[in-house]
């Protein structure tokens, strides 16, 4: 059963947001049975890719092959502390099992460092696997949360200088998740340029809108039944199983 406790008005409906969810299981203890039921599960509802661990891509390729699911999976995570050619070459096997959509961790010590020319160099170096892969994107993961506002905004413009596609909040394995004050700012940032994922505490329909609403063009999360449960769709229908 619907139960919609926000005003969404027409605009974020379930055939208009499931398109902008990436279909989440980056659970270390994740099985085999749970990725099969992750697949089917976007096939079914037409979110834009599942996200998983680079284990299961080529798995995950098979079962969406013929679909318009794309395969996302996740490089230097969650710590963002690999060597850049080590995050080179996960990319590199990652598009080679079938991911077109890459993850990748910022290195949040240099951040904090200053190390600003080191950073751009190991996005750069991810960047450079997928343009080898016609269609292929990457998303800079920041972990906003630990960064302040003004290493937010450099952040993002050194993922804009080095190719990235989109920036993106949050792990999900850090202190904290996407905000809107950090989509917000991260939209603005990279306005035109680049697209902006939030991920790292979506749960609920209103604060998948809410994310939406600040800026977001693309949404993270293990929800996404939940939360497309949560918002009105064209039949009225609940997704409740």
């Amino acid at each position: 059963m619907i139960a919609v406790s926000f005003q969404t008005g027409d605009r974020w409906t379930r055939e208009r947001v499931a398109p902008l969810i990436d279909h989440t299981l980056l659970k270390p203890d994740a099985k085999e049975v749970q990725i099969e039921a992750l697949c089917r599960e976007a096939a079914t509802y037409g979110f834009a890719a599942v996200c998983v661990n680079p284990v299961w891509v080529e798995t995950c390729a098979a079962l969406l092959q013929g679909s318009p699911v794309k395969v996302a999976t996740v490089i230097g995570f969650p710590l963002g502390a690999s060597l850049s050619r080590v995050k080179a070459l996960e990319a590199r096997e990652a598009l080679r099992s079938g991911a077109l959509e890459l993850d990748m961790v910022m290195n949040m010590g240099w951040a904090k460092m200053g190390r600003w020319d080191a950073i751009e160099a190991d996005i750069a170096a991810v960047v450079e696997e997928a343009r080898r892969m016609p269609g292929a994107v990457v998303k800079v993961i920041l972990e906003t949360a630990l960064l302040t506002d003004e290493e937010i905004t450099v952040a993002c413009h050194r993922a804009l200088n080095a190719g990235a596609d989109y920036v993106k909040t949050s792990t999900g394995f850090g202190p904290g998740g996407a905000t809107t004050a950090h989509v917000s700012l991260m939209a603005e940032t990279v306005r035109g340029r680049a697209r902006v994922k939030a991920s790292g505490g979506i749960r609920t329909a209103e604060r998948a809108v809410r994310m939406l609403e600040a800026g977001a063009d693309r949404l993270g999360t293990s929800a996404s039944l939940v939360i497309l449960d949560g918002l009105p769709g064209a039949a009225g229908v609940s997704l409740s199983r």
